[in-house]
This record gives C-alpha cells, sequence and structure tokens, in this order.
C-alpha cells in the first residue's frame, strides 16, 4: 500500500472514531443527579391513589429517608416537634400516584438504533446467562429524562439476542452509575423460545421436516444449558474442589426459584411449549410478549404465570385476526383471571418512546380494560412480577417514596408531571425536549419582537 493510502486510511479511520465519540458525546444527559433525601417530607393536600386500596380524595403523607413513613386522609395529623424541620409541599388539589414502572425495555442500553457504538442490548454468543442488563447501562442517557418526564421512574431492563441473553434488571431512573440505579441487578433469566410453527408457505423452501429438526434442536440447546447448571451444582455439592463456573453459577437464583426465567413467547404454540418446559423443569416462569396468551388463560392460570404484555399500539398479526387484537389483550387476560402487567414492547425501539406507557394503557381502558386495572398494570402488577411488590408500586407505609404529582390522570395526554420523587430524591423533570422547547419559543418570541412596528 503506498503512503498517500495509508494516510488516507488513517484519516478515516480517525474520522469513523470521532464521529462514534462525537455521536456518544453529543446523547449525553447533562443534568445532575439528584441528591439523597436531606430531610423528611410532608406531602399534604393531595388526591392519592394508593393503586393496593381506596383513593385518599385529599390527604398526605410522611417521607423520611426515601420511604414513605404514614399516609393519612384529612388534615394532617400532629407529626411531633421533631419534624419541625421537614420540607412541606403543599401539593393544593394535585394528583398523587405511585411512580409508573416499565417492565420490559432496553431503557439505557441503546441510544440511536441505528449507530451501533450506541448499542449494548446483544453480547457475543447464544447463551450468555452471566451477562446482567444493569452493567452495561449508561446513566447519562438523554433518554432517561424524557421517560421521566411522563412520569416512567423505574424500568425492567432486559438483554436480547441469542437464546439465553442473560439476566434482567431492575433500575430506578436516576443516579451517577449502574450501581446506583439497580434496585435488582439480578431480576431474572432471560430466554428467547424458538419459533414452534412449521411453515408451508410457498416462499419457505426449508422442508417441513428440516423446520421440526430444527425447532427440536435449539428447545435441546436451551434444556441442556439448565440440566448442565444442575449437574454442575449438584457436582460442587458433592465436591468443592470443582472449579467454578461463572456461566453457571449466574443461574444459581433461577434453579432456586429466588428469579424467575423470563421467556420472549408470542405464538399459541411457543406460550404453550415454554409454559409447559418451565413446570416440567420446577422454574418460576413470566410470559413476555403474550399476543396469543389470551388463548391459554387456563393454562397460565393454573401454572400461575403472569405475563408481560407487549404493548397495545401493534397491528395484527395474521390476515383474520380481529382489528383490535392487541387493544383487547389486557382486557381478556384481566377478565380470565390471569395476572399480567403492561409494557410498551421492550427492544430498541420502543426505548426512545418507553414514555407512552401510560397511553399503551390509555388504549386498553378504551377497549374495555377497568381503569383501575390500568393503572395497576402499570405500577403494583409489574412490581409485583418483577419482585418488587413489597417496595415499589403503590403508596404504602414502608414502601419507597418513587412517586409522582399530577394534575391530572396519567392516561390523559395532556396531564402534566408538576414533581417527581425517586425514593425521597427529588428530580430534576428537565430534559433535552424541554430545553428545545424553551430555546424555540425564545426564537420565536424575537422574531415576533423583530416584525413588530417601532
Amino acid at each position: 500500500m503506498n503512503p498517500i493510502s495509508i494516510r488516507t486510511c488513517k484519516a478515516a479511520t480517525a474520522a469513523v472514531i470521532a464521529l462514534g465519540v462525537f455521536s456518544t458525546a453529543s446523547a449525553q444527559d447533562l443534568l445532575p443527579k439528584a441528591p439523597k433525601q436531606s430531610r423528611p417530607i410532608v406531602i399534604d393536600n393531595a388526591e392519592i391513589h394508593t393503586v393496593s386500596g381506596d383513593t385518599i380524595d385529599r390527604g398526605g403523607m410522611l417521607i423520611v429517608d426515601g420511604v414513605i413513613d404514614r399516609v393519612w386522609s384529612g388534615a394532617a395529623p400532629d407529626l411531633g416537634a421533631e419534624l419541625l424541620s421537614a420540607e412541606r409541599i403543599d401539593a393544593d388539589g394535585l394528583r398523587c400516584y405511585p411512580g409508573l414502572i416499565g417492565a420490559n425495555t432496553t431503557t439505557g442500553l441503546v441510544e440511536i438504533s441505528a449507530v451501533r457504538a450506541t448499542r449494548d442490548y446483544d453480547e457475543v454468543g447464544e447463551m450468555t446467562p452471566e451477562v446482567r442488563a444493569a452493567v452495561s447501562m449508561n446513566p447519562d442517557s438523554t433518554i432517561i429524562p424524557v421517560t421521566r418526564l411522563n412520569g416512567v421512574l423505574t424500568v425492567g431492563v432486559l438483554p436480547m439476542g441469542g437464546l439465553v441473553p442473560g439476566r434482567a434488571s431492575l433500575v430506578r431512573l436516576d443516579g451517577w452509575t449502574w450501581e446506583d440505579m439497580a434496585i435488582k441487578d439480578d431480576m431474572g433469566l432471560v430466554v428467547n423460545w424458538p419459533n414452534m410453527r412449521i411453515s408451508n408457505a410457498p416462499w419457505v423452501k426449508t422442508p417441513e421436516d428440516k423446520q421440526r429438526e430444527k425447532i427440536k434442536e435449539r428447545i435441546g440447546k436451551i434444556d441442556d444449558l439448565f440440566q448442565e447448571a444442575r449437574a454442575y451444582f449438584a457436582a460442587r455439592k458433592a465436591d468443592k474442589s470443582i472449579n467454578a463456573d461463572i456461566r453457571l453459577d449466574a443461574m444459581a437464583s433461577v434453579l432456586e426459584r429466588e428469579t424467575p426465567v423470563l421467556i420472549n413467547a408470542n405464538e399459541l404454540e411457543q406460550i404453550e411449549s415454554a409454559a409447559l418446559w418451565a413446570d416440567e423443569n420446577d422454574l418460576r416462569a413470566v410470559i413476555i410478549g403474550g399476543r396469543d396468551s389470551w388463548l391459554c388463560t387456563d393454562l397460565l392460570k393454573r401454572l400461575d404465570i403472569p405475563v408481560i404484555v407487549a404493548g397495545t399500539h401493534r397491528m395484527p398479526r395474521r390476515r383474520d385476526s380481529a382489528y383490535d387484537d392487541a387493544y383487547t389483550l389486557p382486557m381478556k387476560l384481566e377478565t380470565a383471571g390471569v395476572r399480567w402487567c403492561l409494557s410498551t414492547g421492550g427492544g430498541p425501539f420502543a426505548t426512545p418512546h418507553e414514555r407512552n406507557l401510560p397511553y399503551h394503557a390509555a388504549t386498553a381502558v378504551a377497549y374495555g380494560l377497568d381503569h383501575d386495572a390500568a393503572i395497576r398494570a402499570i405500577t403494583l402488577s409489574p412490581a409485583e412480577i418483577l419482585g418488587a411488590g413489597d417496595t415499589l408500586g403503590s403508596i404504602d407505609p414502608g414502601k419507597s417514596a418513587t412517586l409522582i404529582l399530577t394534575d391530572g390522570d396519567p392516561l390523559e395526554q395532556t396531564t402534566r408531571i408538576h414533581m417527581a420523587l425517586i425514593d425521597g430524591k427529588r428530580i430534576d423533570l428537565r430534559s433535552k425536549q424541554t430545553e428545545l422547547n424553551e430555546k424555540y419559543r425564545e426564537k420565536y418570541e424575537q422574531l415576533r419582537e423583530q416584525a413588530e412596528p417601532r
């Protein structure tokens, strides 16, 4: 290669690196993180939607060290002389809800899906149970403030790719590092269940028997991993000198039923196969996606397998499907008595739109779901399904003070979030969008002034 070609290659490489650095830097959230709660907080004169119980028309709460200490109806009780220094917030009729929870996201794992340097949700290899999603999170993602601005304060973050892409994490949307953000860095092991349907469409060239072999092979790989892990733990119990294997050690919480196996499955055949496999292997299971879950509600109820519905803003899957299949799915699961919660759909393309979670719930209400059930589906239900029901999802004494103050129903697009607290920390509700709003309002105000006659 001649010197000119070498210089050209070096220049091109430098440009690509610079572009990657600029893309990452220009997508960095510049807001400071919230400081820890330093004194008690009293919120009074609020309409409190506890979710777990009755709505309090006018009441308040005391927050101490990031935890709800007590909740009352009516006038504030005597809180004692030691609380004279408390920060007092007069909600003046605003509504108070627990912070919304996005159960199935890649928040913090992707910034711009078209830019490879900002995608960190897919590890190399088909079987990577040792991967933890929280470790790869970017605390300075510009998507996080935008998501918080609409009331979503906690998310489940799931890795993608392969058959067993790793372990999901439950995170709060504030913190300087991933350790600050992690509520549960191991929320459960994600499994992408193989497609079970045999296709005889004219454009499919693979013979049916080959398709069946491929399905059997992929399920066999998943099953082999779990059997290998069980054999590994049995061997280590019998012989402590056996070398540790971090890949298999990562599966301990799932095999001991401390955390669930989170199975991505949408087709009826997928859901049934995955549910029966989890039952045979004595595993706690959660179905993610669940497009056809309404067709096997008896099985899901019998095995007590909850469903994280992958959003309502989707098109029908089949030509003969009703146009409102996705819209009515939450109502059908609720009516059947299946445990479920609602997400936006997960994946990198849904990440920038996680803020729309309450509107997915609103669509379900428009198609038959009870309103209170819709609020529960994005607060307490995901908290329970993700193993954090004792600390999140409702406004009760002893739970985290992760909540929002709104001027209306969070399912309404015209509602504004006036205040958000995460573990008692007052969250800055500015974002890239609000700053751009202010910037261009100023621009057109200047243009108006210039156009006025002098």
